[in-house]
């Protein structure tokens, strides 16, 4: 299994940046998707996850009404829309894939490398 995670960068605050997360070696519509972000010291944070049909989505509370995750299973891609970013957005962001989904990250046997957001203000 390899989940490959691209699109971050440096934004700044108010700004936006949308992250994708290509999987291979699994049955990508069989799994439901999540975003986790971290940073220096740090546990993993839920962000947010995704349903296999992506008719279902879940967020922190710290991202609602800014973020939306999405898929594509015809790419096996989950993306990360994240809008209105402020400082405190700034973390390494991972994809991860669990046959359970929710905010604890131990439901999830499948990560990504992560990928760098970096908001200034």
């Amino acid at each position: 299994v390899q989940l490959q995670a691209c699109g971050g960068g440096l934004a700044q605050a108010g700004g936006s940046l949308r992250l994708a997360c290509e999987a291979s070696g699994l049955t990508f519509d069989s799994y439901i998707m999540g975003w986790f972000r971290q940073t220096l010291g740090n546990k993993r944070e839920f962000v947010a996850d995704i349903s296999w049909s992506g008719g279902n989505t879940y967020y922190a509370h710290s991202v609602k009404g800014r973020f939306t995750i999405s898929r594509d299973n015809g790419k096996n891609t989950v993306y990360l829309q994240m809008n209105s970013l402020k400082p405190a957005d700034t973390a390494v962001y991972y994809c991860a894939a669990s046959s359970d989904g929710g905010p604890d990250d131990n439901n999830y046997p499948y990560w990504g490398q992560g990928t760098l957001v970096t908001v200034s203000s």
